[in-house]
């Protein structure tokens, strides 16, 4: 890393829920935030359901975002290097962001290494213990052949479509996430400490799970979840020697 410059991660915005107004706010709260970073920002991580959904055909994207999207273009044009993780929510991005924005793709954890400290970097979905259920759909959602038979679909139904299914997926689990079930019940712990057998890593950063947490792993690691910008705005910061979660607060 440069000296005096940090790195930044943040997740789970849902932009799109739960209707234009909120979101809206939202997504100028978020801008805001991305314009406090870049002062020291040498990179930033956005680790997943940045969107409540998106989808891409070939020439045609869901309308809507361009304040965040101009935001992480003025960020890549200026040398800010910016990373994008697919979540559960918008888990079907292609290459728009990578040809219009310059920012990588990732659909899955990656590992980096910064100042000799070995971060392990993911939405968090389908990890860990349990969740048969999900584990299943995602293996649908993800198939090749299930995205070309979706993008049979003119755009005015397909997303229309996974906006209602969106939006009754997240009513359904209502505020249940927010809440601490105990170390021996959160399941991204749970991988975090199984993957910790045979890999050597110092810091765990994942979003999915809409709760702010910072657990230790074991001595020499930690697992950070960046919880969510619905009814919050955390992020985590490293500084080149540590990592700390804070909590943006909007001046405007």
């Amino acid at each position: 890393m440069n000296p005096n410059k940090k790195i930044y991660f943040a997740s789970d915005f849902h932009l799109g829920m739960p209707g234009d107004n909120k979101s809206l706010a939202r997504e100028k709260k978020i801008c805001e935030w991305l314009d406090f970073i870049k002062k020291d920002a040498e990179e930033v991580f956005l680790v997943g359901d940045i969107f409540d959904f998106w989808f891409e055909y070939k020439y045609t994207v869901p309308k809507g975002y361009v304040r965040l999207l101009g935001k992480i273009a003025e960020l890549t044009d200026s040398g800010i290097k910016v990373n994008f993780f697919t979540g559960n929510h918008d888990l079907w991005m292609k290459d728009y962001f990578t040809k219009e924005l310059n920012v990588p793709v990732y659909h899955e954890p990656i590992t980096r290494t910064f100042n000799n400290k070995i971060f392990y970097i993911g939405h968090g979905d389908g990890l860990g213990p349990g969740d048969k259920g999900y584990k299943f759909l995602k293996m649908i959602f993800t198939s090749k052949v299930c995205q070309w038979l979706y993008t049979r679909l003119h755009p005015n139904l397909a997303f229309y479509i996974a906006r209602f299914a969106s939006i009754k997926s997240r009513l359904a689990t209502g505020s249940s996430d927010e809440f601490f079930l105990g170390e021996d019940k959160e399941w991204l712990l749970s991988y975090c400490k199984e993957y910790s057998k045979n890999h050597q890593v110092n810091y765990y950063i994942f979003g999915h799970r809409h709760l702010a947490l910072d657990l230790p792993v074991n001595a020499e690691s930690k697992y950070i979840n960046l919880g969510q910008w619905l009814t919050s705005s955390h992020y985590a910061v490293f500084d080149g020697n540590n990592l700390e979660l804070k909590k943006f607060q909007s001046i405007s």
